[in-house]
Protein backbone atom coordinates (compact mmCIF):
# COMPACT_ATOMS: atom_id res chain seq x y z
CA UNK A 1 0.00 0.00 0.00
CA UNK A 2 1.30 3.28 -1.21
CA UNK A 3 1.55 6.16 1.86
CA UNK A 4 1.29 9.85 1.44
CA UNK A 5 4.18 12.00 1.04
CA UNK A 6 4.43 14.08 3.95
CA UNK A 7 0.57 14.87 5.66
CA UNK A 8 2.29 14.43 8.71
CA UNK A 9 2.12 17.94 10.30
CA UNK A 10 -0.85 19.35 11.95
CA UNK A 11 -2.59 21.87 9.15
CA UNK A 12 -0.82 20.82 6.13
CA UNK A 13 -2.73 19.39 3.03
CA UNK A 14 -1.77 16.03 1.30
CA UNK A 15 -3.31 12.54 0.36
CA UNK A 16 -2.71 8.75 1.09
CA UNK A 17 -4.41 5.61 0.22
CA UNK A 18 -5.58 3.34 2.96
CA UNK A 19 -6.41 -0.72 3.11
CA UNK A 20 -9.56 -1.90 1.49
CA UNK A 21 -10.11 -5.53 1.02
CA UNK A 22 -10.55 -5.73 -2.77
CA UNK A 23 -9.74 -2.26 -3.88
CA UNK A 24 -7.95 0.84 -2.83
CA UNK A 25 -9.23 3.83 -0.15
CA UNK A 26 -8.15 7.36 -1.59
CA UNK A 27 -8.23 10.09 1.66
CA UNK A 28 -6.97 13.74 0.85
CA UNK A 29 -6.72 16.64 3.69
CA UNK A 30 -6.66 20.43 3.07
CA UNK A 31 -7.36 23.57 5.31
CA UNK A 32 -10.48 24.20 3.26
CA UNK A 33 -12.54 21.45 2.21
CA UNK A 34 -11.50 22.11 -1.24
CA UNK A 35 -8.34 21.64 -0.84
CA UNK A 36 -8.81 18.02 0.32
CA UNK A 37 -11.07 17.26 -2.79
CA UNK A 38 -7.87 18.59 -4.61
CA UNK A 39 -5.80 16.05 -2.80
CA UNK A 40 -8.43 13.55 -2.85
CA UNK A 41 -8.44 14.00 -6.61
CA UNK A 42 -4.03 13.29 -6.42
CA UNK A 43 -4.71 10.10 -4.54
CA UNK A 44 -7.15 8.51 -7.07
CA UNK A 45 -4.08 10.14 -10.05
CA UNK A 46 -1.58 7.86 -7.88
CA UNK A 47 -3.77 4.81 -7.71
CA UNK A 48 -2.48 4.77 -11.40
CA UNK A 49 0.78 6.39 -11.64
CA UNK A 50 3.01 8.84 -9.93
CA UNK A 51 1.71 12.37 -10.51
CA UNK A 52 4.65 13.82 -10.25
CA UNK A 53 5.42 12.11 -13.99
CA UNK A 54 2.38 13.35 -15.81
CA UNK A 55 2.61 17.22 -16.84
CA UNK A 56 0.13 19.80 -16.36
CA UNK A 57 -0.04 20.71 -19.99
CA UNK A 58 -3.66 20.53 -21.12
CA UNK A 59 -6.79 21.80 -19.41
CA UNK A 60 -9.92 20.05 -18.84
CA UNK A 61 -12.77 21.75 -16.85
CA UNK A 62 -15.08 19.78 -14.78
CA UNK A 63 -18.34 20.74 -12.83
CA UNK A 64 -20.58 18.74 -10.62
CA UNK A 65 -23.61 18.94 -8.38
CA UNK A 66 -25.03 16.81 -5.92
CA UNK A 67 -27.31 17.80 -2.85
CA UNK A 68 -24.30 17.08 0.23
CA UNK A 69 -20.61 17.11 0.23
CA UNK A 70 -19.73 13.27 0.10
CA UNK A 71 -22.22 12.45 -3.16
CA UNK A 72 -20.21 15.75 -4.63
CA UNK A 73 -16.93 14.21 -4.03
CA UNK A 74 -17.92 10.60 -5.47
CA UNK A 75 -19.61 12.83 -8.55
CA UNK A 76 -15.85 14.65 -8.86
CA UNK A 77 -13.98 12.08 -8.67
CA UNK A 78 -16.05 9.98 -10.91
CA UNK A 79 -15.72 12.81 -13.35
CA UNK A 80 -12.48 12.79 -13.55
CA UNK A 81 -12.22 8.62 -14.30
CA UNK A 82 -14.67 9.67 -17.25
CA UNK A 83 -12.40 12.35 -18.75
CA UNK A 84 -9.44 10.12 -18.50
CA UNK A 85 -11.02 7.31 -20.32
CA UNK A 86 -12.77 9.69 -23.13
CA UNK A 87 -9.63 11.92 -23.47
CA UNK A 88 -7.04 9.22 -22.88
CA UNK A 89 -5.23 11.41 -20.02
CA UNK A 90 -3.59 11.69 -16.93
CA UNK A 91 -3.86 14.80 -14.61
CA UNK A 92 -1.59 16.07 -11.85
CA UNK A 93 -2.67 19.44 -11.35
CA UNK A 94 -6.22 20.63 -9.38
CA UNK A 95 -8.06 23.34 -8.33
CA UNK A 96 -11.29 23.46 -7.03
CA UNK A 97 -14.12 25.59 -6.09
CA UNK A 98 -17.23 24.80 -4.09
CA UNK A 99 -19.94 26.87 -3.53
CA UNK A 100 -22.86 25.46 -1.10
CA UNK A 101 -22.68 21.89 -3.15
CA UNK A 102 -22.16 22.97 -6.85
CA UNK A 103 -18.38 22.24 -7.51
CA UNK A 104 -16.65 23.75 -10.64
CA UNK A 105 -13.35 21.70 -10.94
CA UNK A 106 -10.06 22.53 -13.64
CA UNK A 107 -7.36 19.45 -13.71
CA UNK A 108 -4.30 19.88 -15.74
CA UNK A 109 -2.59 16.87 -17.46
CA UNK A 110 -1.35 15.23 -20.65
CA UNK A 111 -1.95 12.15 -22.68
CA UNK A 112 -0.99 8.89 -21.20
CA UNK A 113 2.16 7.68 -22.54
CA UNK A 114 2.66 3.91 -21.67
CA UNK A 115 6.54 4.12 -21.79
CA UNK A 116 6.51 7.19 -18.80
CA UNK A 117 3.61 6.92 -17.15
CA UNK A 118 3.87 3.33 -16.38
CA UNK A 119 -0.09 2.86 -15.24
CA UNK A 120 -0.62 -0.07 -12.81
CA UNK A 121 -4.52 -0.28 -13.05
CA UNK A 122 -7.48 1.44 -13.63
CA UNK A 123 -9.57 2.98 -11.79
CA UNK A 124 -13.42 2.09 -12.86
CA UNK A 125 -14.81 4.45 -10.47
CA UNK A 126 -15.83 6.06 -7.01
CA UNK A 127 -17.68 4.56 -4.57
CA UNK A 128 -19.62 4.77 -1.68
CA UNK A 129 -17.54 2.68 0.60
CA UNK A 130 -15.47 4.25 3.40
CA UNK A 131 -17.55 7.66 1.82
CA UNK A 132 -17.03 10.33 4.50
CA UNK A 133 -16.06 14.47 4.10
CA UNK A 134 -15.61 16.56 6.84
CA UNK A 135 -13.98 19.04 9.21
CA UNK A 136 -11.67 17.73 11.83
CA UNK A 137 -11.19 19.42 15.33
CA UNK A 138 -7.71 20.85 14.23
CA UNK A 139 -9.84 22.00 11.64
CA UNK A 140 -8.35 20.46 8.69
CA UNK A 141 -10.69 18.63 6.21
CA UNK A 142 -10.27 15.27 5.29
CA UNK A 143 -12.50 13.80 2.29
CA UNK A 144 -11.83 9.85 1.49
CA UNK A 145 -13.48 6.66 -0.60
CA UNK A 146 -12.99 3.36 -1.67
CA UNK A 147 -12.12 3.41 -5.60
CA UNK A 148 -13.23 0.10 -7.73
CA UNK A 149 -10.01 -1.04 -9.97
Amino acid sequence: MKKARGVRKRGESGWEHFHHVADIGVRGFGQTREQAFEQTALALIAVITKPQLVRPETLVEVSCEEPDDEFLLTAWLNALIYEMAQRRMLFSRFQVTIVEHALQGRAWGEQVDVQRHKPAVEVKGATLTALSVGQQADGRWVAQCVVDV
